[in-house]
């Protein structure tokens, strides 16, 4: 009974590893980006005063920037505006994004488009300014892109807070996977003891079944069989 106990605890330990390989990339944190300002230099649309400006990943909604209307006019944001944040990123990958301007004939036009990856984010700050000549100046905010980015430029703090981060997952999954195993393994031992219960309870009612059995055949019977 105690060899069956350990194969099943065995076989928990087993079915429970796999299921936290699966969900391993599961667990990387998303950061999140915001826009901290940004100053256009042209309007592309060639109609309308006001420029209709937004920002956009691939694959993802369009992010309007309402305030911004007006070319050589730096605008600041707090990052807790109702359109933000812009995007998410990982360690594990950029994205292809871009600012554009939208326009109601032809397609819409580019300011700039670009692979925003979390290695961008290298000032302490968590700032990433990305700018290019004649067509913007735009400032993004992602503080907790700073210790992903670092691993790529070096930056001994970087580093640090990088490894802090892969053991504070590994610790999390241990101790995650021991809660399950024990879990697991105070439920296995419950049912191996309710089962060994009824087989007692059982063995005990096949004995007096038993002793019934040679009663009859000696013809000791009960008391009024004897009358």
């Amino acid at each position: 009974m105690h060899h069956c106990l350990n194969r099943r605890i065995l076989i928990l330990f087993i079915l429970c590893s796999s299921l936290f390989l699966r969900w391993l990339p599961g667990l990387v944190i998303a950061a999140v980006v915001t826009l901290d300002s940004i100053e256009i230099y042209k309007k592309h649309e060639l109609f309308g005063s006001k420029p209709t400006v937004f920002f956009q990943c691939k694959g993802e909604n369009k992010t309007i920037l309402p305030d911004v209307k007006k070319k050589h006019v730096l605008y600041t944001f707090k990052g807790e505006e109702s359109w933000q944040p812009l995007t998410e990123l990982t360690d594990k990958k950029c994205k292809r994004c871009g600012i554009y301007e939208k326009d109601t004939i032809k397609p819409d036009d580019t300011f700039d488009e670009w692979e925003l990856c979390a290695s961008d984010f290298t000032n302490p700050d968590g700032k990433y300014v990305h700018f290019l000549k004649k067509e913007l100046n735009a400032t993004f905010l992602c503080p907790e892109c700073v210790p992903r980015g670092g691993a790529s430029n070096h930056s001994s703090g970087s580093q640090k807070g990088g490894k802090r981060m892969h053991w504070a997952l590994v610790l999390l999954i241990c101790a995650l996977a021991s809660i399950i195993l024990v879990l697991g393994a105070v439920t296995v031992y419950k049912y191996w003891k309710r089962k060994k219960r009824q087989q007692e309870q059982a063995r005990f009612l096949k004995l007096f079944e038993e002793d019934d059995d040679i009663e009859d055949e000696l013809g000791i019977g009960p008391l009024s069989h004897v009358i």
